[in-house]
């Protein structure tokens, strides 16, 4: 599993933007690992080594995407365009779009664009998994929350199969929790094709490739130039 580079880093904008393979970590899982989307990058960037980031391991890094889940991620490649891009973050003005095939298990909603909110606590063995809580879930969930975050996933239904009880979705997040998108999705009863832990529908563990993708990545760098990636495709 290799990245493919859409923009290498140069003196006015010293940052990459990678497409990563689904199965492939972004980040190095400890100090010696090279099996990763950060170190590939490295390897073609070295100076992405020379920043620090909120991980050590994590140098350039600026943000994950789960394992299974392929597509665009940024990286950093000098402290002055980490620290203001980490900041842009912060401030929510980053904006991630994820692509998506969901099946369709209850009613589509009324609106063809709307909004999911909620704070999110790890679940199960290992926490592995996350599950959504808002302020009407029990007194146990709330107290598993630590801090009370709220986040939120945009959605919009692009298209619908309505033989295949399928729909095509665009979401948009500008603060993310692990496996947010996915998990919204599965909640508001729009589980992602093949997704092993969110979908109801899947029983083969060795199922085919998910179909959910970090699709165009949108921000601002340096002040008022606005720049815009799209990986084009989807999750093939």
């Amino acid at each position: 599993m290799t990245i493919k580079v859409l923009k290498a880093p140069d003196k006015i904008k010293p940052y990459a933007i990678i497409d990563k393979p689904a199965g492939l970590p972004s980040a190095p899982l400890s100090a010696d690992d090279k099996n990763n989307a950060l170190i590939q990058t490295a390897e073609l960037f070295p100076e992405i080594l020379n920043v620090n980031g909120k991980k050590e391991i994590e140098h350039g890094l600026l943000h994950r995407l789960d394992t299974a889940t392929s597509g665009l991620i940024i990286i950093a490649a000098s402290q002055e365009c980490y620290d203001y891009l980490q900041k842009e973050q912060e401030e929510e003005k980053i904006y991630k779009y994820y692509r998506a095939q969901c099946n369709v298990l209850n009613d589509l909603p009324e609106k063809k664009e709307f909004e999911i909110k909620s704070y999110f606590r790890p679940f199960g063995p290992g926490r592995k998994e996350v599950r959504p809580v808002t302020e009407e879930s029990g007194k146990a969930a709330l107290q598993k929350l630590g801090k009370k975050v709220l986040y939120t996933t945009c959605v919009k239904i692009l298209s619908i199969d309505k033989d295949k009880k399928t729909a095509e979705v665009e979401c948009r997040i500008t603060k993310g929790y692990r496996h947010q998108v996915r998990c919204h999705l599965a909640w508001s009863g729009l589980p992602v094709v093949n997704d092993l832990i969110y979908n109801p529908l899947v029983k083969n563990k060795s199922a085919e490739e998910m179909r959910f993708c970090a699709s165009k990545l949108e921000f601002e760098y340096p002040r008022g130039d606005l720049n815009s990636y799209d990986r084009k495709d989807t999750w093939t």
